[in-house]
């Protein structure tokens, strides 16, 4: 890749892909199916274990440093979940590689020859020292081009120490093998890159397998997926602590909104109980009004009867008669008629009584002088 190539790429990583206005290139958003959700991650295989010895080649989705950019710029604003994605296709990987081991472990069996658990424990633990001198070895490397010159020669001290340690372990593993099968070698697989590792490498090849980028590359993938993983639990934690809380607020809402309506239905209940009290109150005040008034009228009545009679009796008028209705001096004339019309009768009654006995009498008379006159 040319300077130029390196600077665009640097530019794109950095800025994202709207740092020119190049709209060709924002026709592909990192949301879209078809960017790999890895690479946005920077945990793709394709990228970490490219020129090693299981190089895997191009990716079939798209990579773009660029897309990655506009990820890390959205990502701080909102939660995306694409680390979901990620651990599905990381962990497809890793399956992929476990089974590759097993079937190596598997060949192994079948080409070796058959040894007791006492030397196989024994050859184990040749293979333990060796793993980590390389790995000390690796890590001394490491820190002297990085230019931690102390540090280095420290573990290298370790390294001398485990080297004293894997002399003795070979010992008694070759006392307790035939000369022969001895210097047979003896392979073993790595659980970590499922590479081949011989009993007997010297430190160079297992600095350089435990130091190489196969090696280390499959240790990020690794690393990454238990990250990624952890990632995922702690958002989906959140997540679901989140919709509890949503859901306490949302019961808490309906609480209340519950205690509103009750204390609204309490409340009309309480005016309406209120208005029909009033009601009651009022009815109760009219219907004593209409008694009142209703009593108040036949006293009147009653009072204007009494004073009619009492006129009519003494044939006098008061002097309070002149300011009657004219309802009132119709009652009054005509109560005066009846009580005239009244008196006439038994006046005459008692002349027509006076002139029967009259006539009785007259009769009586002419009798007795009739009686007389005979004699």
């Amino acid at each position: 890749m040319s300077a130029q190539a390196q600077m665009r790429a640097l530019l794109d990583q950095l800025m994202g892909t709207a740092r020119d206005g190049d709209e060709t290139r924002q026709r592909v958003k990192f949301t879209d199916e078809r960017v790999c959700k890895s690479h946005l991650l920077n945990c793709c295989p394709h990228d970490i274990l490219s020129g090693t010895r299981m190089d895997l080649g191009e990716c079939a989705k798209t990579h773009d440093l660029a897309l990655r950019a506009d990820y890390e710029i959205a990502s701080k604003a909102r939660e995306l979940f694409f680390e979901l994605d990620a651990v599905d296709h990381l962990e497809s990987f890793i399956a992929d590689c476990d089974r590759r081991t097993e079937l190596a472990k598997k060949r192994l069996v079948e080409t070796q020859d058959e040894i007791s658990a006492e030397v196989a424990a024994k050859a184990e633990t040749v293979h333990e020292l060796n793993e980590e001198i390389g790995k000390l070895l690796a890590k001394a490397e490491q820190l002297g081009a990085e230019g931690n010159v102390d540090e280095a020669q420290l573990i290298l001290q370790e390294v001398e120490k485990v080297r004293s340690r894997k002399r003795d372990a070979e010992e008694e593993y070759r006392n307790s093998m035939p000369a022969s099968s001895f210097q047979q070698q003896k392979l073993r697989v790595c659980e970590v890159c499922s590479a081949y590792l011989g009993l007997h490498d010297n430190d160079r090849r297992l600095a350089d397998h435990f130091g190489g980028k196969l090696h280390l590359g499959f240790i990020q993938i690794r690393e990454k997926l238990e990250a990624l993983k952890k990632i995922v639990t702690d958002k989906q934690e959140k997540r679901n602590q989140d919709r509890l809380k949503r859901r306490e607020e949302k019961e808490k809402e309906e609480m209340m909104k519950k205690r509103t309506k009750s204390r609204s239905r309490e409340r009309s209940r309480e005016h309406r109980s209120r208005s029909r009290e009033r009601r009651r109150r009022r009815s109760r005040s009219s219907s004593r009004e209409r008694r009142r008034s209703s009593r108040s009228r036949s006293r009147d009545r009653e009072r204007k009867r009494r004073h009619s009679r009492s006129c009519s009796k003494g044939h006098r008028h008061e002097p309070s008669t002149i300011h009657k209705s004219s309802r009132d001096q119709e009652r009054s004339s005509r109560d005066h008629s009846r009580e005239r019309s009244r008196k006439r009768g038994s006046s005459e009654r008692r002349q027509d009584s006076r002139d029967q006995n009259g006539r009785t009498d007259s009769r009586r008379a002419q009798d007795r002088d009739r009686d007389t006159g005979g004699l």
